[in-house]
């Protein structure tokens, strides 16, 4: 397919594949819907590897952590660089894949691949379809405008159904879906696909499938590819003016113009193409590469990338292009055994050269690209330049994180940023020994720069260090890795909820801070105004303040110190989330007034103003979702209502039923081992947080008499 976009940008001598023929792609789903093993069949048939590796064996490439291989799933994002001829049009492309965890535990993962990604390939289990973490990773690609294309996987288990699966989709995410791809079968009767633009069937010979052969639609399925297709073009009608042009004048377009005018819908987010297959039976990946190739964005079709101006705050464009002024975003830390700190970076402009100085707007400081490395899951290969379009591994960076940008001193921007949930669980650590001790906080500050969703932190009463994350899985695998790879030995405490506090009411507090000591005193006068705002509005802080009652220089201590003293919580220290302070008036000293009394002028006047609002302790309540065989339908749903869960839905599926509920965290722990026992075995569940909710008045003056004893 020819390149549309005719922009201004110029190609490097050096580069192998020109731009317009990168796919930059991620597979998300639910858990076990078989995104690796999707990923390892992409490999395979790119020739990025000569053997399947199975997930089940413990044997995927993409899963290469110790924990991973165990538990057969995916914990960390794995990248990978590979090739595909486009079968159709005999264009090869380059693919940066990035494989994400399905386990909710580890959505920070999902979140930061997505944010570099330029497409994304959402897989679905034909029996299960969609699923709680389903919708989880859907809002997150809809939220960075991630064009989509669906695949409905394990088409050979009984109990598949295709149909069903794209009817969900677009009932349970209001997606616009139309299948491009219908299966021919199911079950153990799958055998092929019809592919509806070009309306040909495929069947996939030989054991691993690559021998891809064309055959005429059987005649019994030959109405329903018609419908299929005449079905695309009528919602191709409904996004775009030539194709509604030609249906109305009875004219049918041809699969070239189909394709055109498709691949304009899915860039701009109006269709999501649906395939099918069998990537453990080796059935349909290579459609679906075809269809990543025709469909999903390059880096040109993104072509500019919204930033901001480090100085004058004005938003700000980066443009695609080897010859424009270097700008890049770090979107992953990870601990190598073997080359030490390596930060992932996806390049959106310009050319990363190794030994090369930038700067971090956000530090305001140099930092020299150290080695690049083209990962490959954990092993590398290093290069002595990166262009642009690329994803690359880099050593060498000290000062930068998750969610900074690197880019050319000359021609300073901050791309856009990630966001990430709060943790909901916490457990208390401790060294075994107390040669541990610097060890272990080394190994947990190592951690936490790799993962922006788990956090430490010290109780300065109790003097124990907190940690806290997504779930009781994400802590395991924490502590797991302690052991393994930081060879650090901790004794660990029950898990706690993480809760939150938050006001009932809007009050005032006028607040003074004074001290006389002989010499120089300390003078901040302050007077807030607080209010609540809506659950996930976070803190709002507004300076009210005319006529210069406090100078402009300590206005920003007193915002430090309603953010500390709201760290730390008021009522159970938990802490203080979504209110707005106004600072409306106040007064100073002219030589006693200084920048931590009106820091402690601030937090004072937080604390006072939040007692007399009144405040409620919010619990973390988790959507579950319930599989179980119609004969424990009763004794799980009564379960659950024990346990303060309220019963959303209720769907037959087969012998079996599909329950799905919110409930808070704090009932749900140890709920594994519970359900086991109630169904013998044989029900499954899964849960991922929702949102927050106030606390029931009984269980909050446990919890504040507990923690304020």
């Amino acid at each position: 397919m020819t390149h549309e976009l005719n922009k201004d940008y110029k190609e490097a001598a050096s580069r192998g594949t020109a731009l317009a023929d990168y796919r930059n792609i991620g597979i998300m789903a639910h858990i076990d819907a078989g995104k690796t093993t999707l990923s390892e069949r992409i490999l395979y048939y790119t020739g990025k590897n000569h053997k399947l590796g199975e997930t089940h064996e413990g044997a995927a490439t993409m899963d290469w952590m110790a924990q991973e291989q165990e538990r057969g799933i995916t914990i960390t994002s794995a990248a990978t660089t590979c090739f595909w001829k486009n079968k159709r049009t005999g264009i090869k492309h380059r693919f940066n894949l990035i494989d994400t965890p399905g386990h909710v535990d580890f959505t920070a993962e999902v979140e930061r691949s997505l944010r570099v990604l330029d497409g994304a390939v959402a897989v679905y289990c034909s029996v299960g379809g969609v699923q709680p973490q389903s919708e989880t990773v859907w809002r997150q690609a809809m939220k960075y405008k991630v064009p989509v294309m669906a695949f409905v996987n394990k088409m050979d288990r009984t109990g598949a159904d295709f149909y069903k699966v794209v009817a969900d989709m677009k009932k349970k995410l209001g997606a616009k879906v139309v299948p491009i791809s219908l299966p021919i079968g199911a079950a153990e009767t799958f055998e092929g696909n019809i592919q509806v633009i070009d309306m040909k069937a495929y069947r996939y010979n030989g054991a691993d499938g690559a021998d891809m052969q064309e055959y005429d639609i059987p005649e019994d399925m030959m109405d329903l590819a018609n419908e299929y297709h005449e079905s695309l073009i009528e919602n191709l009608a409904d996004v775009d003016d030539d194709i509604a042009e030609m249906y109305l004048e009875g004219e049918m377009p041809n699969a070239d113009q189909i394709r055109v005018s498709l691949r304009k819908a899915v860039l701009a987010g109006k269709l999501i193409p649906a395939l099918c297959g069998t990537a453990f039976k080796n059935k349909g990946v290579q459609l679906l590469l075809n269809a990543i190739c025709d469909f999903l964005p390059s880096p040109v079709d993104i072509w500019e990338t919204q930033g901001m101006d480090p100085v004058t705050e004005e938003p700000k464009m980066s443009y695609c292009g080897d010859d424009k002024p270097f700008a890049a975003l770090v979107f992953k830390i990870m601990t190598d055994p073997f080359v030490g700190r390596l930060s992932f970076i996806r390049i959106y402009s310009g050319i990363a050269q190794k030994g090369a100085s930038v700067i971090n707007p956000r530090t305001r400081r140099k930092e020299r690209l150290g080695r690049l490395l083209q990962m490959h899951a954990n092993s590398r290969e290093e290069l002595d330049e990166v262009l642009c379009g690329d994803i690359a591994g880099l050593v060498g960076l000290k000062n930068s994180t998750t969610g900074d940008t690197l880019c050319d001193e000359n021609n300073q921007i901050v791309l856009e940023s990630m966001s990430f949930p709060d943790p909901v669980i916490s457990i208390a650590v401790e060294p075994k020994t107390t040669a541990d001790r610097d060890k272990l906080y080394a190994a947990l500050g190592a951690l936490s720069d790799e993962d922006p969703t788990f956090t430490i932190q010290s109780n300065a009463e109790t003097g124990q260090t907190i940690i806290s994350g997504m779930g009781e899985l994400h802590l395991e695998i924490i502590l797991d890795r302690l052991i393994r790879e930081f060879k650090v030995e901790a004794n660990s405490g029950q898990p706690e909820v993480a809760y939150r506090e938050a006001l009932l009411k809007p009050a005032s507090h006028d607040s003074k801070f004074v001290r006389q000591s002989g010499g120089r005193g300390q003078y901040g006068h302050c007077v807030l105004n607080v209010s609540p705002l809506e659950r996930g509005a976070g803190i709002v802080i507004e300076n009210k303040i005319v006529g210069g009652a406090i100078p402009k220089e300590f206005i920003k201590p007193i915002e430090q110190g309603i953010r500390e003293a709201a760290a730390t919580g008021v009522l159970a220290g938990y802490p203080l989330v979504d209110f707005k302070v106004e600072i409306v008036d106040g007064s100073y000293h002219p030589v006693d007034s200084s920048e931590m009394a009106f820091k402690i002028a601030g937090s004072m006047g937080l604390k006072e103003a939040a007692k007399k609002a009144g405040m409620v302790l919010l619990e973390p309540i988790m959507k579950v979702e319930v599989t179980t065989p119609d004969e424990n339908q009763g004794d799980i749903i009564g379960d659950i209502t024990k346990r303060r869960g309220a019963i959303e839905s209720i769907e037959p599926q087969d012998g079996n039923a599909r329950i799905q509920a919110s409930t808070p965290l704090s009932e749900l722990f140890g709920y594994a081992t519970a359900i086991r026992s109630l169904s013998k075995g044989r029900a499954s569940y899964t849960m991922e947080p929702s949102h927050f909710e106030p606390v029931p008045k009984v269980i909050q003056e446990k919890i504040v008499e507990k923690t304020n004893k």
